[in-house]
């Protein structure tokens, strides 16, 4: 039984970093990484690409300041620096195991400040749905406002969808096929343990409960002013890359905030931090705005991966800070 059980989570573990090792085997088989290299150290614009990892750290901070702003009405106040500690860590620990970060956030607070991990953890699953009806809200959007600008698109070019298609590779059509079914699989393997109306039931009783929770927050305003900052640093964290390649520089804010949505939407595919899914769709969505082939892999590879390790760096620095805190607070009873 321990030997299944190990199996199980063993495959668990592995699938999603095959999955996303084997999608970006797949776009970057055959690419001249010298040239991308040379992209790397001679030609593109480090000075933007630091810049826009001040917005990285700064999603996550406000991100943990919001999370104490939920839990206060439970009666729950921990550090605020624990929060963000905490957040910090759980995104570094989802790159060894995807989606363990809520798990092993609540963890952290329970441990250092004594935080329920029941409530801490319905806090999160409320943050969740908060943050997918943002993100829903602001694709509706894109997709509306984008109606006008492809139809003027096509008819300033005299292109057609017939001829974007044609455009997309066998292996763009094989890889939106794989994921597409990885996705319905995981649905699938999800809902299969529960009747479907039941699920559905279950599903959107939490939704209500998650949504209605909110009604406790102290101050609503500063809880919507949290949301945006923390989207709105996301965005910019991408955005501003777009300054770091000559390729990429004349790109608007279109291009920007539709490959920002799909790429958002891409990482519900389980890999760690969208690594895969991510690369295909930001590549996919750029294309089509003008960019070639070969400079959108060069660049959704390159902002992923320098924007990845910082993921990780956060974590240590966290882990760090809150184990010499333990330490140091160990010592003092000694005296």
């Amino acid at each position: 039984m321990n030997t299944n059980k190990t199996l199980k989570k063993t495959v668990n573990i592995a699938i999603p970093f095959i999955l996303g090792g084997g999608i970006l085997w797949w776009m970057y088989r055959g690419t001249d990484f010298k040239a991308m290299e040379d992209t790397l150290l001679h030609q593109m614009d480090w000075g933007w690409m630091l810049f826009s990892l001040v917005f990285g750290v700064t999603a996550q901070l406000f991100r943990g300041i919001r999370w104490k702003q939920t839990l206060e009405p439970l009666g729950e106040h921990p550090r605020m620096m624990d929060c963000i500690h905490a957040v910090f860590i759980s995104y570094a620990s989802s790159l060894i195991i995807p989606r363990s970060g809520e798990i092993s956030r609540c963890g952290i607070l329970a441990k250092y400040d004594g935080v329920s991990f029941m409530k801490s953890l319905g806090t999160v699953v409320t943050e969740r749905v908060i943050d997918s009806l943002l993100i829903l809200f602001v694709t509706i959007v894109v997709i509306l406002s984008q109606v006008a600008v492809f139809h003027s698109f096509f008819d300033s070019t005299g292109t057609n969808l017939a001829d974007i298609l044609r455009g997309f590779t066998t292996t763009g059509y094989l890889v939106t096929a794989l994921c597409l079914v990885i996705t319905i699989a995981f649905l699938w393997y999800a809902m299969k343990r529960f009747t479907f109306m039941t699920k559905l039931k279950e599903m959107m009783n939490n939704v209500k409960e998650g949504v209605l929770s909110l009604r406790n927050v102290q101050n609503k305003g500063l809880f919507a002013f949290y949301t945006i900052a923390i989207w709105g640093s996301y965005f910019l964290h991408y955005w501003i890359t777009f300054r770091c390649f000559d390729f990429t520089e004349s790109l608007g804010f279109t291009a920007a905030i539709v490959s920002f949505i799909v790429g958002s939407i891409s990482v519900i595919v389980p890999t760690p931090n969208g690594a895969g899914p991510w690369h295909f769709a930001v590549k996919t969505i750029l294309i089509l705005y003008g960019l070639a082939d070969t400079d959108a892999i060069t660049f959704v590879l390159i902002v992923h991966t320098v924007q990845t390790a910082l993921v990780p760096l956060l974590g240590i620095f966290s882990m760090v800070t809150l184990g010499m805190r333990s330490a140091l607070s160990t010592q003092s009873t000694h005296y």
